[in-house]
């Protein structure tokens, strides 16, 4: 936690932060960016010349030289190497795109300097370059979230507003340790009492306050006590309009960088646009994509990828099949109604990994749930068969689900399938994870799995009900992989 200066949460003990001498300041370790050109540049040049050399292409030491200067001008171009975005977590899609302008740039290059090159050779050698750029990505925001989570690489903040307003910007900063803001300090308006466990510094005047330098005196002379570099402004009843821009002025006078939150959660970014209209700034909130285009290639991306998916592990489905009938009494494969999109119950198949018979059972096992939400869980479940244990940590129990997607009652990435018994108990915000296609896989299964909170799990199903992007999907599939490696959470 960071929370009193121990890593891991997002809150900091004003006396500590006034101290100064644990955290450092906001700067990103200095070998980042040579790291990144070196590895990106010798990603794009190694394979150009290496197979330029092999096919017998010609000038294959310059080829390689201009291709890796091309990639490192693209990435460039697009800020992949500010401090801002270095190591931070980037999709896929974004490589991919920076790899399509590659090629075009490529080709341009080569019909202008009429060059002979081969354009299957000039293909082969690129490929391999999206693979170490996005590699080395991973391997950097690991090294950042980790360097996170001991309070460093960090921005230290002041949070300013009413406090149930500044107790949940506290509340959602300390809930992860996935990104670069550190509370220290709440700046209060009017009276009211934190809950958020961090001390408020100082308060500024509620009810009938008027806009004037007391407010800014009062900020500043926080942010300077703190050592706080960024002003977190929470808009309510007491901080709108006039004083709130009276606030921006004298903080953006002083040099002071201010973020105004509005309230929203797990909102991406490509949902919002900002607009003005006689002088007042507006902000878009697009609603999630459920028709159009996008929904109809996430239905295409579906079955054909579930059909080849299938076809692919045909011979994977036969071991599997046989090794659960040895293991045990009862049929290979085990049928569950579950709940899919808007409520609609339909019949879920898996590879049977409990012996026969043991929904029956479940009733005397219910004092010892370990999840503590409506899921059951337990880590030694008496009722999983020695085959289903190692199905489990791979989740190849989870293969057949391939038909229940080819028939379109799941989809390839979605939030977990519900039991009707689960949907029963869920209340209106947990009701809004049926508003689309349950998933073979998703983020509940690349974050965690069962070692998520309920509020984890529902969260994180949430977050990709309102934020769902073809994009989005790509990422989950590619972490999926690594997930099903790692097996953790899977019991």
């Amino acid at each position: 936690m960071r929370l009193f200066g121990i890593a891991g949460s997002s809150v900091l003990d004003p006396a500590m932060a006034r101290k100064r001498t644990f955290l450092k300041q906001e700067e990103k370790a200095g070998w980042y960016l040579p790291t990144a050109l070196l590895v990106d540049a010798l990603g794009v040049a190694l394979p150009v010349g290496a197979v330029f050399d092999a096919t017998d292409q010609p000038r294959p030491g310059w080829c390689a030289v201009a291709a890796a200067a091309a990639w490192l001008s693209i990435a460039a171009s697009r800020n992949r190497y500010s401090r801002r975005q270095l190591a931070e977590s980037g999709s896929v899609i974004a490589v991919a795109r920076d790899w399509v302008t590659l090629i075009g740039v490529l080709a341009v290059l080569h019909v202008v300097a009429g060059d002979s090159t081969s354009a299957a050779a000039a293909l082969v050698a690129l490929l391999p370059c999206v693979l170490v750029t996005v590699v080395r990505r991973k391997a950097m925001h690991r090294h950042l979230l980790a360097t996170r989570r001991e309070a460093q690489a960090v921005r230290r903040v002041l949070v300013v507003g009413e406090t149930t307003a500044a107790d949940h910007i506290v509340g959602h900063l300390a809930r992860r340790t996935d990104h670069e803001f550190v509370a220290v300090g709440i700046c209060a308006i009017g009276e009211g009492a934190s809950a958020s466990g961090l001390p408020v510094y100082t308060r500024l005047g509620g009810a009938g306050a008027r806009p004037g330098p007391d407010d800014a005196a009062a900020v500043l002379e926080s942010a300077d006590t703190l050592g706080a570099d960024l002003i977190f402004v929470a808009p309510g009843q007491h901080m709108a309009g006039e004083r709130l821009r009276r606030l921006s002025w004298a903080l953006h006078d002083n040099g002071r960088p201010l973020a105004v939150l509005p309230g929203l959660t797990d909102v991406s970014r490509r949902r919002v646009r900002l607009a003005s209209a006689a002088g007042l700034t507006l902000m878009h909130v697009a609603p999630p994509i459920r028709r159009g285009l996008p929904s109809v290639l996430k239905t295409v991306t579906d079955r054909v990828g579930a059909l080849a998916l299938i076809v692919g592990f045909s011979p994977l489905f036969t071991l599997v099949a046989l090794a659960v009938r040895l293991d045990s009494k009862g049929p290979a494969f085990h049928q569950q109604i579950r709940i899919g999109k808007v409520g609609r119950p339909f019949r879920m198949w898996k590879f049977r990994t409990m012996i026969d018979g043991a929904e029956r059972l479940r009733g005397e096992l219910e004092s010892a749930n370990e999840n503590d939400g409506h899921m059951f869980k337990m880590r030694k479940d008496p009722r999983v068969t020695r085959v289903g244990r190692f199905l489990r940590r791979y989740s190849l129990d989870e293969l057949p689900q391939l038909f229940n997607v080819l028939a379109g009652h799941m989809s390839l990435v979605g939030p977990r399938p519900p039991l009707p018994e689960e949907v029963a108990r869920y209340d209106e915000v947990e009701m809004r994870r049926l508003s689309v296609r349950p998933g073979l896989t998703g983020l509940w299964q690349v974050s965690g799995r069962s070692d998520l909170s309920w509020d984890e799990t529902v969260a994180l199903d949430l977050s990709y009900v309102d934020n769902w992007s073809l994009a989005r999907d790509v990422d989950v599939m590619a972490r999926t992989l690594r997930a099903v490696v790692d097996g953790r959470g899977a019991y």
